[in-house]
């Protein structure tokens, strides 16, 4: 196969849409609805548990398209450096949420984490949109989540004295 056909078979939205489902299944096996969670108190606004999947999986694809423009636009490859170096601190950052909330059991931890990873994506907005305006829509749906959750999050704490 010539490098030319190597190239565009492995375009940035493919690599970014991997990196995407990467991410989301690192979360999800971090995440472990066991007998600890389903006995936490949760406020009687938070979502059904069905919701979540289809959430997250609508935030990682637009996250992916987000990348993907940016990377179309970008010049030199320190840019590509910096976005790249964006996406993993906001995923290091997302799946490390959910390792403190689901696997450790300290929700107590996760919403002190939680503005860590807010902040990682408004960096993501701030950051892309040198490279296209767009991308910063696609990304309020993950910080509007995000701000929900911690939200959420935020709650359970104060429902559960042990926190």
């Amino acid at each position: 196969m010539s490098p030319s056909k190597d190239k565009s078979r492995w375009s940035p939205i493919h690599l970014a849409a991997i990196a995407a489902v990467v991410v989301a299944v690192m979360g999800f096996l971090a995440t472990d609805l066991d007998g600890w969670y389903q006995n936490l108190i949760k406020p009687p606004w938070q979502p059904p548990g069905w919701l979540f999947g289809p959430v997250w999986t609508l935030i990682y694809a637009l996250a992916a398209l987000a990348g993907a423009l940016a990377w179309q636009n970008t010049k030199a490859s320190s840019d590509r450096y910096w976005i790249l170096g964006l996406f993993a601190l906001n995923a290091f950052l997302n799946v490390f949420w959910s390792l403190l909330f689901f696997r450790l059991h300290r929700p107590d931890w996760a919403l002190a984490e939680v503005f860590l990873l807010w902040l990682s994506i408004v960096a993501l907005i701030i950051g892309l949109r040198a490279y296209s305006k767009t991308t910063t829509w696609l990304l309020l749906p993950y910080l509007g989540w995000v701000t929900f959750a911690a939200a959420l999050n935020l709650a359970v704490v104060q429902l559960n004295p042990e926190f």
